[in-house]
């Protein structure tokens, strides 16, 4: 458990689904305080359950999240403030994705994803800042970000593309926040596909198309983007949270940057 981290306050969108969960995980045996936030409220709770019989923090609440709703946003980060009286580490994970060519991409589809990863990026931003400069004693935002937005995918252009606006977004902000303290990092992970037994919804949605594309069996999916990096590494939550970790805990004075968590894919180094 890290001193650096006990008892500090973090809330995690998007907490239900694998990489989220991951990052909850993650904090709590580092020693903080985690408001896992989800629209997915029974699988939030669950997952809160499973992580307070963990250990770790001891301390796991799950709240209710619509990152699309300012009103939910807002509410949300009141429940934690309420709960610990504090807030000190915000995981902007909240996400989804489709896979379509952009000649058949329908635009509800990609409007779905625009008001997910963009405005929902957003919103949480903007929430963020606001709380911890009337708090007064800075804080840490880390933007979960995508391989993507150096390296997009054919057939993921919407996925690609919000990522992006959002990632662009969280490097705004950490231009803005500094004055009041406040690192905002990325972490750019490609392909994690379960935290333990818990199996990622994005790649249940997208996953047949990406097999598809790459003329694979279901059972080979994950063989192929574990052989196509450098490290021949197979990417795992927990290797996210690390890199969450590693922000969080203060080691560098760095605010801004993007850490990959990719086993090494030249094409999606940011420059």
């Amino acid at each position: 458990m890290s001193a650096a981290l006990q008892d500090r306050v973090a809330i995690v969108t998007g907490a239900a689904g694998a990489i989220g969960a991951g990052i909850c995980r993650g904090l709590c045996e580092a020693g903080c305080r985690v408001a896992a936030a989800d629209i997915d409220e029974p699988a939030t709770e669950r997952l809160a359950a499973e992580l307070a019989a963990a250990g770790g923090s001891g301390d796991v609440a799950a709240v209710p999240m619509d990152v699309t709703s300012a009103a939910a946003v807002r509410d949300a980060f009141d429940a934690v403030l309420e709960r610990w009286g504090r807030l000190d580490v915000v995981v902007a994970n909240a996400g989804i994705a489709a896979v379509a060519p952009l000649v058949d991409l329908d635009l509800a589809v990609f409007q779905r994803l625009e008001k997910v990863n963009v405005e929902g990026t957003l919103l949480t931003l903007a929430e963020a800042g606001r709380r911890f400069r009337d708090q007064g004693r800075g804080g840490d935002i880390v933007l979960v970000s995508s391989k993507n937005v150096f390296a997009p995918g054919a057939r993921f252009g919407a996925y690609s593309a919000t990522k992006a606006a959002a990632h662009q977004l969280a490097r705004i902000a950490s231009l803005e926040f500094a004055e009041y303290g406040v690192r905002v990092n990325m972490v750019a992970p490609d392909a994690v596909f379960s935290d333990g037994d818990r199996r990622s919804g994005l790649w249940a949605a997208v996953g047949p198309s990406r097999m598809k594309a790459r003329g694979l069996q279901a059972d080979e999916l994950e063989e192929y983007y574990k052989g196509r990096n450098l490290l021949k590494e197979r990417i795992t939550a927990r290797h996210v949270a690390e890199a969450v970790l590693f922000f969080v805990s203060h080691r560098t004075p760095t605010t801004g940057a993007t850490l990959p968590v990719d086993g090494g894919l030249p094409d999606a180094t940011p420059r």
